[in-house]
């Protein structure tokens, strides 16, 4: 069905909201009925920072229904349906009642997969009652399918970096302006801290829209200290547990989701809740550790084998901070498996390792015909310094490496994209839930 559907436009990405706003008139406009509704934009962090929404809501004991992009194994991933006590994916049939739902009404007019699973979430949520509603954008924004709620409860964004620039522009600025799209008049605009040409277009769209900003190190400030998230407002200072998901940029993004509850003034949540849902959220593939699994077997014996979704500069350089982190714990050489979209900054995203490992190699994403040939990967990686070959999947890299000799069983990254992420985690057994 996926496939079918696929096929009805001639382009996987063609950003506007006239095919979405026509669909969702014939559906008589499900958007108009969702419970209040959390909206997220950036570049970085945006997944989980609704982690962390969605996980301290539900310790909150509030229905949270969740629209979230792309999946890693199953779309159903996609597709979080509130419930008391947790929400739970939505099930091959309903989805598949859904999406039929929205092709019918489609009628065979061009619309884009992702305009036609955006429609499907929207009218999923509509029919099942909830408290709130996370949404995340796709691409950009301001014309992005999700961009279609009037009034949310909150717009977010998270950090702006250069990523879809063929789409988006090709300066942060043009970037930031697209993400700047979802401020809608008078919602407050909760935003992560940016650099600066990024927050100074974000602060115009706010002043123009008369949105009340709350930003990152002004109106809200997030810091570690002693290994504890200390979050602080105009509203007082809360001291919590550390975030489960690893990495200092983990702070700012469950930061980034207290401050955004802190905002509005609809559902009171206790401190008790933010510590909870703080502690307990999950989001896959990013600085996931691995374990256990078919792939993991493979590996090293006593190797640590890590997996993030980073595909571009700035995702990179927290992965690179966090590798980094993990070495002042326990030093271990460092070996770089990655696999990359023939659309990324391949040197980009690599010369964040440059200081922390010569020794990469690369592969071909399994199924994806715009992959980036392995070859011209480790030309990127070449021309960094670093030591690298190239392998044929996964395996035969894990394979390769636990031929080697090391007297330290070393530490292994597979990154550079989340369709990479997506085949290692259903190749370990090991899908999101």
């Amino acid at each position: 069905m996926i496939a079918r559907l696929s096929g009805l436009h001639p382009k996987q990405i063609d950003l506007g909201l006239e095919r979405m706003l026509a669909l969702l008139a014939r559906l008589d406009h499900p958007e108009r009925k969702l419970p209040p509704v959390i909206h997220v934009a950036g570049t970085n962090g945006k997944g989980s920072t609704i982690a962390y929404l969605r996980a301290i809501l539900e310790a909150a004991g509030l229905r949270v229904h969740c629209f979230t992009s792309p999946y890693l194994v199953r779309i159903n991933e996609c597709f979080r349906l509130g419930r008391i006590g947790g929400g739970v994916l939505a099930g091959d049939e309903e989805l598949h009642a859904a999406l039929e739902l929205c092709e019918r009404a489609n009628a065979g007019s061009p619309i884009t997969i992702f305009e036609i699973e955006t429609a499907a979430a929207l009218s999923l949520f509509a029919q099942h009652p909830a408290d709130v509603t996370l949404l995340e954008t796709g691409l950009g924004g301001r014309l992005d399918a999700t961009n279609v709620i009037e009034a949310p409860l909150a717009s977010v964004i998270a950090p702006v970096g250069m990523d879809h620039t063929e789409f988006l522009g090709d300066t942060l600025m043009a970037i930031a302006r697209e993400k700047a799209g979802i401020i809608k008049a008078g919602v407050p605009v909760v935003c992560a801290e940016q650099v600066p040409e990024a927050i100074a277009v974000i602060e115009q769209q706010a002043r123009r829209m008369r949105a009340p900003m709350h930003r990152a190190g002004q109106e809200w400030h997030v810091n570690v200290e002693r290994g504890r998230l200390v979050y602080q407002d105009d509203r007082g200072l809360m001291d919590l547990a550390a975030p489960r998901l690893f990495g200092r940029h983990q702070f700012d993004n469950a930061g980034l989701a207290i401050a955004t509850l802190r905002a509005q003034n609809l559902f009171r949540i206790e401190a008790s809740a933010f510590e909870t849902g703080i502690v307990n959220a999950e989001w896959p593939a990013r600085m996931q550790r691995l374990a256990s699994g078919a792939l993991v077997d493979q590996a090293p014996h006593g190797s640590e084998v890590w997996l993030d979704g980073g595909h571009n500069a700035d995702g990179g350089r927290v992965v690179a901070a966090a590798l980094g982190d993990l070495e002042e714990r326990v030093s271990r050489p460092l070996v770089v498996i990655v696999g990359m979209m023939d659309n990324k900054d391949a040197k980009g995203f690599l010369a964040n390792f440059a200081g922390l490992t010569r020794h990469i190699i690369a592969v071909q994403i399994p199924g994806r015909d715009n992959a980036m040939p392995p070859d011209v990967l480790a030309d990127a990686a070449r021309t960094l310094g670093m030591r690298v070959e190239t392998s044929g999947s996964i395996d035969a890299a894990l394979r390769s490496l636990a031929r080697l000799a090391y007297e330290v069983p070393p530490r292994i990254l597979i990154t550079g994209s989340l369709y990479l992420a997506g085949h290692v985690l259903s190749a370990n057994g090991t899908p999101p839930r």
